[in-house]
């Protein structure tokens, strides 16, 4: 059976509710495992850089220890064993730089007893380091381009999708261009100085996640994997739900055929009656026989055979009956929400509206209790739409309407079933809840009768009304419950 529009919404919902949690769960994934994998490689590059930085530091230092002649070997070679140092100046003692940024920094060296940043030219890359000592003081230059370990780097220089720089006071140099995307769904950053007090450099090192690098086919696999189960749950609820209401038409099946032959047991009295009296006629009409002198004993045997077949026919009549029904136990008075009462019918013959094109209304949202047993008043319901249903077939389908109204009032609660129907006719209105009064060719004309039986049963009543312009309306009565 196929899902009606209404049915379907909220198994969509619910895809379409579990496909974007699941997406934004594979998404939160997809993003952490890039930036996991962003700040490990992002951690080493700092690292290498941090260690070449205090390599500068060390040679600084070595020369500050060993005091090199000036215009030695040693000071000659350094530039062929460290590529990144471009030159090398040594000031002897009791003499100036002559340059103010270097004599600035030598005095500053000679404070912090250390190493510091004499000079920078980040658009060149270029940097001087400056170490006060005695008896002569040195100073570095050194390519900070040059000084990247890319033998080491944990990135391609060419491919690779981060950014790396160095920044300094507003001014940066560029290591690595990475990627810069105009719009990204993400972007990682790392900010962190070089671990080198003598060269305060920041690291910077950015990257941009593209929409190519979503995880489009794990989204793809779980919006077809949450679809696959969301249709799985519905077809499973769907064979559930008509499982239960095949049930429920059985139960209400049974209870109507229960109630339908009691009506019937009274409607057929008349084929009891005629095989008694014609039993009643043959036995008397045998005993005068045979009370005739001579007894007419030919005429008694066909008298008593004729009544023996009249008390056969009855024997048969009550037989069949005796198979057919099945006394139901009996439920006492209890209060009912009559709203609730019409949603179950209305669940029940669901199938039965959709195959008609019929689209019932309930109107009344207030509960309204009322005195009832559950099982008869779901048999009036049932009965009353089933009526309405099948007097809805003799119109177009343009034209039907079925609504239910549940209102209280001071004599009780009052259910009222009307549809668009071709209506009863006048003289039958009077007559519509005596037993096999009918408005359809094929009907018996029980079902009104029992529902009124019902009714009263209940304390209730059970009225029917024609509809304007068109239509019938029957209007159930229930004494409230408190």
């Amino acid at each position: 059976m196929k899902l009606s529009a209404r049915e379907s919404w909220p198994w969509i919902a619910a895809w379409l509710l579990a496909a974007a949690l699941g997406a934004w769960v594979l998404g939160v994934q997809e993003r952490d495992r890039q930036r996991d994998a962003f700040e490990n490689q992002a951690r080493i590059a700092h690292r290498l850089l941090s260690q070449r930085a205090s390599q500068h530091d060390a040679i600084l230092g070595t020369l500050a220890l060993l005091q090199p002649a000036p215009g030695s070997d040693g000071l000659a070679r350094l530039p062929a064993l460290y590529p990144q140092v471009l030159a090398v100046k040594q000031l002897p003692a009791g003499q100036a730089w002559g340059e103010a940024d270097l004599d600035a920094a030598q005095a500053e060296s000679r404070r912090l007893h250390q190493p510091v940043l004499a000079r920078e030219d980040l658009a060149h890359g270029r940097a001087w380091l400056l170490l006060a000592a005695e008896p002569a003081s040195f100073a570095l230059q050194v390519d900070l381009l040059a000084a990247v370990p890319w033998s080491e780097w944990p990135m391609s220089r060419d491919s690779s999708p981060v950014r790396v720089s160095l920044s300094q006071q507003g001014h940066s140099l560029l290591l690595q261009a990475g990627r810069e995307a105009r719009s990204a769904p993400a972007s990682f950053v790392l900010r962190k100085p070089l671990a080198a007090p003598s060269q305060p450099f920041e690291f910077v090192a950015q990257r941009d996640l593209a929409w190519s690098e979503l995880p489009w086919a794990a989204w793809a696999l779980w919006w077809l994997a949450s679809g696959a189960v969301v249709l799985a749950l519905a077809a499973w609820q769907r064979q559930r739900l008509a499982r239960q209401r095949a049930e429920e038409l059985l139960r209400l099946g049974q209870v109507a055929r229960l109630n339908t032959l009691g009506e019937l047991a009274a409607g057929l009295a008349h084929e009891l009656n005629q095989p008694l009296t014609a039993l009643l006629a043959n036995t008397q009409a045998a005993r005068r026989l045979l009370q005739d002198e001579p007894p007419a004993l030919d005429e008694a045997r066909g008298a008593m055979s004729q009544a023996a077949e009249q008390a056969r026919r009855a024997a048969d009549v009550v037989a069949r009956l005796r198979r057919t029904i099945e006394r139901p136990g009996t439920q006492a008075l209890q209060p009912v929400v009559l709203q609730d009462a019409v949603r179950n019918a209305f669940h029940l013959l669901e199938p039965e509206f959709h195959r008609r094109h019929v689209a019932p209304r309930l109107v009344g949202s207030e509960p309204v209790r009322v005195h009832a047993e559950p099982v008869a008043l779901e048999q009036i319901v049932h009965n009353l739409l089933m009526n309405a249903l099948q007097a809805l077939d003799q119109v177009p389908a343009a034209e039907r309407e079925l609504a239910v109204e549940v209102q209280s009032r001071p004599e009780g609660g009052v259910l009222s079933v009307e549809d668009s129907g071709p209506g009863i006719a006048p003289e039958l209105l009077p007559r519509i809840f005596e037993p096999f009064v009918t408005t359809r060719e094929q009907g018996l004309g029980l079902g009104l009768s029992l529902c009124e039986s019902l009714a009263g049963a209940m304390g209730g009543r059970l009225q029917a009304q024609a509809r304007a312009p068109r239509g019938a309306a029957f209007l159930l009565t229930l004494p409230a419950a408190a």
